[in-house]
């Protein structure tokens, strides 16, 4: 599980590498992952945005950026915690996610909490130490 915490908020992540959906004779693999976010400050805040940033194993980046999370702009109480379940394919075995969500307090100020990196790795990828 990968962790990280901006302004009392903590995102947790954890991928699964998805053997039955991939394809690496085709060069496709794909991962599930699923995020907690928890809201352990004493404001209450909404989650209104992604940005997204994936990178391969050749370090070729995209961006994605959307409305909320898997069709939801999740309202978090102070204590409660939104899960979600997404996935991502890439052209190469390996590869790293990061990004972060806008969010907004009740009284609509607007700020921008980390999605810590994590790796995307398959068995089928080789791993060396820089």
């Amino acid at each position: 599980m990968f962790t990280a915490e901006t302004r009392s908020i903590v995102v947790s992540v954890r991928p699964a590498y998805l053997e039955d959906q991939s394809e690496p004779e085709q060069a496709r693999w794909v991962w599930a992952y699923t995020v907690r976010i928890e809201n352990r400050g004493g404001d209450k805040v909404q989650l209104l945005s992604r940005h997204w940033k994936i990178t391969n194993a050749r370090g070729r980046m995209e961006e994605v950026k959307g409305p909320g999370v898997v069709g939801k702009t999740p309202v978090l109480q102070p204590g409660q915690v939104f899960e979600y379940t997404s996935g991502c394919p890439l052209d190469t075995s390996s590869g790293f996610m990061t990004g972060t969500y806008q969010m907004v307090t009740e009284s609509g100020e607007k700020f921008d909490i980390r999605i810590p990196m994590f790796s995307l790795d398959s068995p089928q990828g080789s791993r060396s130490i820089n």
